[in-house]
């Protein structure tokens, strides 16, 4: 049976889950709420390159993303930082959606699935 790997775990959630050479993020949000798409975006974006990199893993081997914009209006915003992070060649099958947050506040959700 294959070892499962699960970090930033709480009662409700792990940041991260490794099985059979899949990493499976949960929905990353910024934690500096008073910052704007393109603040949120990069601090999301950092979080997401730090939990791959725990996992021996990065962004050039993401096979999926959901992102969930408070305000579509935002994606052009969002995707400015999006494809300066994403390697040439590395882009996964994506959704963008509207949706409502957790929190008002909140203005930028990121899940992503990636290999090793």
């Amino acid at each position: 049976m294959s070892h499962i790997k699960r970090s930033g775990t709480n009662a409700i959630l792990s940041t991260a889950v490794e099985y059979h050479g899949f990493v499976f993020l949960a929905g990353i949000t910024a934690d500096d709420l008073n910052k704007d798409i393109a603040g949120q975006t990069a601090e999301v974006i950092a979080k997401i390159d730090a939990a791959l990199e725990e996992h021996g893993t990065d962004n050039t081997r993401i096979l999926s993303a959901q992102i969930w914009l408070k305000d579509i209006r935002d994606r052009d915003a969002m995707n400015v930082l999006w494809v300066k992070w994403l390697p040439a060649g590395a882009q996964p099958a994506r959704a963008c959606v509207e949706a409502n947050m957790a929190s008002p506040r909140h203005l930028v959700e990121i899940m992503v699935t990636a290999c090793k």
